[in-house]
């Protein structure tokens, strides 16, 4: 089997270790990639392209060249340049969806509106501006805000009154900057509550869901410092999370359902991929944070640290849309992944500057190389600016799990950093703390 895979994070090494290692037939791969990755070269055995994945001229060149049975891709730019529109004007398979689909994420008003439209539980109050007109009395009503730039930003655009935005002038000076790049601005109600990722796997009629995990996007420890797009990720061996109860996951369930099949009354194109569903628990329900059109990063590394299930005949069933008879297991593990980054991400990231002492894999953990050039000549390592390499510990408690990670992140040499609170048992402590809080005060 050949197949192609779009990638530019971790998030694309963890994917193709699961194509090449996890199929019951063997696959050839071939990759594009923004970079030289480590693991990217080894998984491909060096069929690996470098360019702009959303260029579709490249793609649509590697494509004619490699002649895969289908093509998966890792992140969104791609997919909002309307990769999938390419390849299936040359019919072949691309898991995940086209450019109409896509806005779901590409266009945060596209996907309050839907949700709106088709009456689906979980939207804040929000409003759409394409103008500063009306922005400060919104923005004054509501007291509490999130503001959003509609369009793709990688996790970093939008501020949230209170932790990034002073007063309501400074909510309106954030949205005219928006204005000023983007067609419009996104205001929302700002809720209180824990954040959850919930990834379902959609074939254009049904939905497999895979398990909750948490991501931590502030930049330092504490939850501190600006967004990023994810300094790393939980999951528990239960299959929830120390603050979410059974109900909670069926609601998001459903609503990720919902999703699905309004978008499918929508378009006659079927959307085959993933509904990454952000969702918050509040003292109210279940809401929704925001929707992505393609697997989390670094969500994904502990939804494939657990499955059990061989990863390659999910993707054949999402194609035949055959997804209601596949069944996805997961192992009863807790998993830590924790990202090294260059020591001054997000805001001015050191580059070019090499990185040394990456311990290997093993069986409980994995290693995955995200914003990391490898020199041809000497097989050296160096930082691309961004999220460098995730490490995710396996164990059967969160507490061995988080130890797994975290010595393996302290042995990375270089001007590099990580969250050391991912997955320790104060910082969980904290978050259901943090619920019961709500919750309390929302019963009395």
């Amino acid at each position: 089997m050949r197949v192609l895979l779009i990638a530019s994070s971790a998030r694309g090494a963890a994917l193709a270790k699961a194509l090449t290692e996890r199929s019951s037939t063997p696959v050839q791969l071939f990759c594009i990639c923004n970079a030289r990755n480590p693991d990217l070269l080894r998984f491909s055995e060096g069929r690996l392209t470098v360019g702009d994945v959303a260029d579709l001229n490249l793609v649509r060149r590697v494509a004619t060249q490699a002649r895969p049975d289908f093509v998966v891709v890792g992140p969104e730019a791609p997919l909002a340049a309307g990769v999938a529109n390419e390849l299936a004007a040359r019919g072949i398979p691309c898991f995940g969806p086209t450019k109409e689909l896509a806005r779901l994420e590409s266009s945060k008003r596209f996907a309050r509106h839907l949700l709106a439209r088709y009456r689906i539980p979980g939207n804040p109050e929000f409003a759409a501006f394409t103008t500063i007109d009306g922005v400060p009395e919104y923005l004054a009503a509501l007291t509490e805000f999130v503001v959003k730039p509609d369009g793709l930003t990688g996790g970093k655009g939008v501020k949230v009154s209170g932790d990034h935005l002073g007063s309501v002038a400074e909510g309106v000076a954030y949205a005219r900057e928006i204005l000023a790049t983007h067609p419009c601005v996104v205001i929302e109600e700002k809720m209180a509550g824990e954040e959850f990722s919930l990834m379902s796997i959609c074939d254009g009629r049904h939905t497999v869901d895979t398990i909750p995990v948490q991501d931590h996007k502030r930049s330092k420890e504490g939850d501190q410092g600006p967004n990023t797009g994810g300094m790393g990720s939980y999951s528990c061996a239960d299959h929830s999370l120390p603050f979410l109860t059974r109900d909670d996951i069926a609601q998001a369930s459903a609503i990720n359902s919902a999703v699905a099949q309004a978008l499918a009354s929508e378009f006659p194109t079927p959307y085959q991929g993933v509904l990454y569903g952000g969702f918050m628990k509040t003292a109210y329900g279940v809401r929704v944070v925001e929707y992505n059109v393609r697997f989390g990063d670094p969500e994904v590394m502990n939804v494939l640290a657990s499955l059990k299930s061989n990863f390659v005949p999910v993707l054949e069933a999402v194609f035949s849309q055959t997804l209601d008879r596949t069944h996805l297991s997961f192992a009863p593990v807790a998993t830590v992944c924790k990202y090294v980054v260059p020591r001054n991400y997000p805001e001015n990231p050191e580059k070019g500057v090499p990185i040394q002492q990456v311990p290997a894999s093993r069986d409980n953990m994995r290693v995955y190389c995200g914003s990391v050039h490898q020199e041809k000549d000497t097989g050296r390592w160096f930082l691309g600016g961004s999220r460098a390499v995730a490490f995710v510990g396996i164990g059967s408690t969160l507490a061995e799990a988080e130890a797994i990670a975290e010595d393996a992140a302290c042995q990375v040499q270089g001007p590099v950093r990580h969250r050391r609170d991912i997955g320790t048992i104060n910082l969980v402590a904290r978050r259901v703390a943090h619920m019961h809080e709500l919750l309390w005060v929302w019963s009395a």
